[in-house]
């Protein structure tokens, strides 16, 4: 006789009991914080499609978000000004270019590095503290979900370590998959191919650390579009694209990857503006001349280098 394990009523699932005990363990973390990343990571669809005015509920929903904003702005880690936080502090991405996002997913141990500001310069949520980070879960994603014409494929967000993977793995099994690190850079490399942007995103609700990285495309991604009207919630690479004019045939194709609207033909030269430029390495990639590099720029903040990163912190760690 095979006996079945009876699944009670209101019981936490193990990923659920997972979460909460890595908010419990997480300085300053509250209950409410804990509720709203469990309703995000619970309910990813919902709350981004109302986000993004595609849902039913966005009318009624958006007023009252504001208000409570008003009401209980988020409190800012040390250092940083709960006055002035909002909601991109709360909720962003850092471009990576394709290398630096292959590192990241990658990484073959825990590691917990805190105190990057420099690298991510918000109030909050800018920290990366990785648990098994060979759990990846391929999720589709919410903002392209929420679209009607959207961009193919949908699974390209990639969640990333514990106690996330798991949580996504196991409340929205119909629309995630469990993949290995390998198959995680053929995802990377296939979203650049086709001209998308690859960010590390970062939420409050979500432990205030990083836990996916989304490869985003300007006409789906929520994230893009509220960055191209004015809410500040992704951040440059820490690099610019270069073009070598002599090099430049003036075919184009460098402008119409650009997801940043960056990128304009003059004078049968690519013209970069810097100030659009994110860095991202698309059209370097897509350049059939070879004609774009991308440079290091000190004033587009520091770079996301994880192995840099790790190193960095193994050296203060001897220090002390």
């Amino acid at each position: 006789m095979i006996v079945r394990r009876r699944i009670w009523p209101g019981r936490p699932r193990p990923s659920t009991r997972a979460f909460t005990r890595e908010a419990q363990r997480t300085p300053g973390f509250t209950r409410f914080d804990w509720l709203h990343g469990y309703v995000y990571a619970r309910w990813p669809y919902l709350y981004i499609g109302t986000a993004l005015g595609e849902n039913r509920l966005a009318k009624v929903v958006h007023p009252l978000v504001g208000a409570w904003s008003r009401l209980f702005p988020a409190k800012a880690d040390d250092g940083g000004s709960a006055a002035s936080t909002g909601f991109a502090d709360t909720y962003h991405g850092k471009v990576v270019p394709l290398e630096a996002a292959t590192r990241l997913v990658t990484v073959q141990r825990d590691i917990t590095l805190t105190d990057l500001e420099q690298v991510i310069p918000f109030a909050v949520a800018r920290d990366i503290v990785l648990r098994s980070p060979d759990h990846i879960v391929a999720l589709e994603c919410p903002c392209r979900a929420a679209r009607s014409d959207p961009c193919l494929p949908l699974d390209v967000c990639l969640i990333v370590g514990e106690p996330f993977a798991s949580f996504i793995a196991e409340h929205h099994p119909g629309r995630s998959r469990w993949i290995t690190q390998d198959e995680a850079v053929e995802v990377l490399k296939a979203e650049q191919e086709r001209g998308h942007v690859s960010h590390a995103f970062f939420k409050d609700a979500m432990l205030g650390r990083f836990y996916a990285i989304c490869n985003c495309c300007s006409c789906c991604c929520g994230a893009m579009q509220a960055h191209q009207h004015g809410t500040p919630m992704l951040i440059s690479s820490g690099y610019t694209s270069l073009v070598e004019s002599g090099l430049c045939s003036d075919c184009g194709t460098c402008s119409l990857h650009c997801q940043f609207s960056a990128i304009t033909m003059q004078d049968g030269i690519a013209a970069i503006d810097q100030d659009l430029c994110m860095g991202c390495g698309v059209c370097v990639a897509h350049c059939p001349q070879d004609a774009i590099t991308l440079q290091r720029d000190a004033s587009k903040g520091v770079p996301l280098e994880i192995h840099e990163l790790m190193a960095q912190a193994a050296l203060v760690a001897e220090a002390d």
